[in-house]
């Protein structure tokens, strides 16, 4: 601000410049603009247009910027060579001078003794200066020292190996769209040099038959095994400080009276608890707790033994009216009844991935041959990488299980498949007309897993069971699962019946409950499941071996409860 004339001077520049001259153009700015002020003020031009400035304003930053641009190099230069200390040695204040001439010299003492200690470890060969300069015996003193050096015998070198460069990365050309040549091709081939007729050693045979006593004799289904605890132990328990599992919550109802509504509600309601613990759902729940409540009341439990007895036969007897399915499944009668008819019986696996489709197909498969039918394996999973080398893997082992000579001559298991990314359908009822002219008893139809959110995985699936129309549709879903199991079942039946073209959709008939040896005591999505569907648990996978195969009943469900 110019407070003589009152002129204020503002400068409008981009903040993210680093302008290092602005004080000087605004001073610079100043003193012209101001000359100009002034005189158009002396010269009476009090409303004279100053637009004329403007080539005044640019040749001012010109010149600002210029010598801005000056003193920033000045700036930056480095030194010269005559300016620096190091220009200041020479050759002759490293070399060691005469002795009369050292007490003479107005050098100091630490230089003379720096200047001898470069003379002795350099060891200079080539002096620039003068011979009269030095003295006779200083001369021959560097001569002899020269003498000594080149006596020495030189280092033999060390015996290395050559120095190998870096080897280039050899790159897939596969992955980065080119191609193998013919013998990059033939190196791939592990075939080369495999010696013929040499049968493949199955290495997980041990895995899925760990006791072939069990083969022959497997044709009955075994149910789930369980561990009933007797009265004396459970009074035991229960009458224990820390308490003994559910009964140990009825201590209390123990007297002579009568037991009304009221006494069993706050019991209840932790029974209801630890059954929904247990993957119980929660309507399911509070449907075994009104039967156990019917039971009960009114009654007098005198004795702790007759309480839980009395407990276990009301969730027994309620347990068996869940599990009692609406339509009665017996497979092997229903083969039989199709082989009279001259049709294969068809059977249809669906499921979410990984639940063990493949591999408890392989059971039944396993469980329909030891009954002596013959059975043809569907592989309708196109889709997943390697289900149908799974299947083959299968198929040989039951056939080694069961070879044909014990059947006339025919193999008991065979397998349908055409490849992968082919129709699923389409594959399914070749398969089923194959079984029809070939006269084989049983036709299992591997489908790929997929969510039950999944709307065109879907559509393939029911359109798949309307194409085929299959006799038994099982749904395969995991027991670890716990509640979620119950959703995957009910969306795939909503699923197959909104996309079916039929007006009687074929949906979901019976329930395969895989990995069962893996809950422990929590079976409660067993009753779930067959509560919400209505249908049937037709078996029950309780390991990896094909014998591992069971069906379930009410005692083993109401003693894993009970624990």
């Amino acid at each position: 601000m110019d407070n003589e004339f009152e002129l204020v001077f503002v400068i409008a520049y981009q903040k993210m410049l680093p302008l290092l001259y602005l004080d000087k153009l605004l001073d610079e700015i100043q003193l012209r603009f101001r000359d100009m002020f002034q005189d158009n003020l002396q010269a009476g031009k009090f409303f004279e247009d100053y637009s004329g400035f403007g080539p005044e304003f640019t040749r001012t930053l010109r010149l600002v910027e210029e010598e801005s641009r000056i003193e920033k190099l000045a700036q930056q230069k480095p030194r010269k060579f005559e300016e620096s200390d190091k220009s200041q040695k020479s050759i002759k204040s490293m070399i060691v001078s005469d002795k009369n001439e050292s007490k003479n010299d107005s050098k100091s003492k630490k230089e003379q003794k720096k200047s001898v200690k470069i003379a002795e470890e350099e060891n200079i060969q080539e002096f620039s200066q003068p011979e009269n300069d030095l003295d006779e015996q200083t001369r021959m003193e560097n001569l002899r020292r020269l003498s000594q050096k080149a006596s020495k015998s030189p280092k033999s070198p060390n015996p290395k190996s050559p120095k190998t460069g870096k080897k280039s990365t050899t790159w897939d050309p596969v992955v980065y769209g080119g191609k193998l040549s013919k013998a990059e091709m033939n190196n791939l081939d592990r075939t080369v040099g495999k010696p013929e007729g040499s049968e493949d050693v199955d290495i997980h045979f041990n895995q899925y038959v760990p006791n072939k006593d069990l083969v022959g004799r497997s044709a009955q289904l075994e149910d789930v095994e369980y561990e009933e605890d007797d009265e004396e132990e459970i009074m035991k328990s229960s009458s224990s400080k820390s308490g003994g599992g559910m009964f140990s919550m009825f201590s209390n109802l123990v007297g002579n009276k009568a037991l009304t509504r009221e006494d069993l509600e706050p019991v209840l309601a932790q029974l209801k608890d630890n059954l929904i613990a247990k993957n119980v759902a929660s309507e399911v729940a509070t449907s075994l707790i009104e039967s156990v409540m019917v039971k009960l009341e009114g009654s007098v439990m005198g004795t702790f033994q007759s309480l839980a007895r009395t407990v276990k036969d009301a969730l027994t007897q309620s347990l068996m009216k869940l599990l009692t399915p609406k339509r009665r499944i017996d497979i092997l009668r229903d083969v039989l009844e199709a082989k009279e008819n001259k049709k294969p019986y068809v059977i249809t696996f669906c499921g979410v991935n990984g639940v063990g489709k493949s591999t408890n197909l392989a059971k039944i498969c396993f469980w329909l041959i030891e009954n002596k039918f013959t059975v043809l394996i569907a592989a309708c999973d196109t889709f997943r990488a390697g289900a149908v080398e799974q299947l083959r893997t299968h198929t040989r082992r039951l056939n080694s299980l069961h070879p044909p000579q014990g059947n006339n001559g025919d193999q008991m298991v065979q397998l349908y498949e055409k490849g992968y990314g082919k129709d699923a359908a389409g594959i399914a009822l070749e398969a089923v007309n194959h079984a029809r002219d070939s006269g084989i008893d049983v036709v299992l139809v591997d489908t790929a897993g997929r969510m039950q959110d999944n709307e065109p995985l879907m559509r393939a699936l029911s359109k798949l069971i309307s194409v085929n129309a299959p006799d038994l549709v099982l749904f395969v879903g995991e027991a670890l699962v716990g509640n979620e199991a119950i959703d995957q079942l009910v969306k795939f039946n909503a699923a197959l019946a909104d996309h079916s073209s039929s007006d009687n959709p074929h949906t979901i008939d019976g329930i395969v409950l895989t990995k069962f040896d893996t809950i422990d005591d929590k079976v409660g999505s067993a009753i779930s499941m067959t509560y919400i569907s209505g249908q049937p648990i037709v078996f029950v996978g309780t390991g990896q071996t094909y014998t591992d195969l069971k069906s379930i009943n009410s005692k083993a469900v109401v003693a894993a409860l009970m624990k």
